[in-house]
């Protein structure tokens, strides 16, 4: 069962109170711990279609090849429920610009795949009407990127179609080959679903899963009229892996013995335990690479 291993570039992108590097340094770092390949965030400030002109899109796709880095995917932020409260505003179309400046960007880079989301739930339209949008936003979407040879990842993270058996439906009403699952572990096990389960049902359309491990710490509001503390929803911190509650291993066999083939991820994209340092990042990432080894994913 080997895969692939990548790093997220949003891990030292600067956010959460993380270290930041450069495009140049983290590809170095990546290469340096021993990844296979990275995901790369697809806007500022690492690499936003904005930014790179033709010559810097062949250079770094040249320091691509030269890191040895060579299972890579784009990371794509998009949002295709958004602006639902303004209609005289073309929103489909501007999601659908930026998806496809992206697959033009990847192209050029040499990444096979983008990664995508569907869209957070408004309550400026109803949910069919949402669902709907999704659906034709991303069946457009994966025209225009077929046109790049380039597939579209979709990862369950945003509201609509975030349960296995919703994004199962999505993957089903385009059936495209330039649409494929993205489908990770975390949202499922939040959700309190078997993630056995939902892996055994989109292993066969998924090419890539991102990873993190995370514990959870209980939170509490004080009612002074009780003089007692309300349960709230609980807060999410990463850790190294195989600290957290996530059985990724239980959920990496149920992918593989459904078809999964492809490449895996490791994302800081949360506040950390241990903090930001750069060398508490470069100890999480070795960590992954350690903890892969053990599992056999390498």
């Amino acid at each position: 069962m080997h895969h692939p291993l990548l790093l997220h570039s949003v891990s030292y992108a600067g956010l959460w109170g993380q270290a930041f590097l450069s495009v140049d340094d983290f590809l170095v770092k990546a290469a340096s711990l021993g990844y296979d390949g990275i995901m790369l965030m697809a806007k500022r400030p690492h690499v936003s279609p904005l930014d790179y002109d033709p010559s810097q899109r062949a250079a770094l796709r040249d320091r691509l090849r030269a890191a040895n880095l060579h299972h890579n995917v784009l990371a794509g932020y998009c949002d295709l429920t958004a602006g639902l409260d303004r209609r005289d505003i073309p929103h489909k179309e501007i999601q659908l610009a930026y998806l496809t400046e992206l697959c033009r960007l990847a192209h050029d880079l040499g990444i096979p795949v983008v990664r995508v989301f569907t869209g957070y739930e408004y309550p400026h339209a109803s949910f069919p009407e949402q669902w709907n949008l999704v659906v034709a936003t991303l069946a457009e979407a994966a025209r225009r990127a077929g046109d790049f040879n380039i597939t579209l990842g979709l990862q369950n993270h945003h509201d609509i179609g975030v349960g296995y058996e919703a994004m199962h439906d999505i993957l089903h009403a385009i059936q495209s080959p330039h649409l494929k699952a993205l489908y990770d572990a975390w949202a499922p096990a939040l959700q309190g679903v078997d993630i056995e389960t939902a892996a055994g049902r989109l292993g066969s359309h998924t090419i890539h899963t991102t990873i993190a491990d995370y514990q959870l710490r209980p939170r509490y509001k004080y009612q002074p009229q009780l003089i007692n503390y309300e349960p709230q929803t609980p807060a999410v911190i990463a850790v190294p892996m195989g600290e957290g509650f996530i059985d990724y291993q239980l959920f990496l066999r149920a992918l593989h013995r459904s078809g999964f083939r492809g490449t895996i991820a490791y994302e800081m994209c949360s506040p950390l335990i241990g903090g930001g340092s750069l060398e508490n990042l470069d100890r999480c990432a070795q960590r992954f690479l350690t903890w892969a080894a053990e599992a056999g994913l390498r």
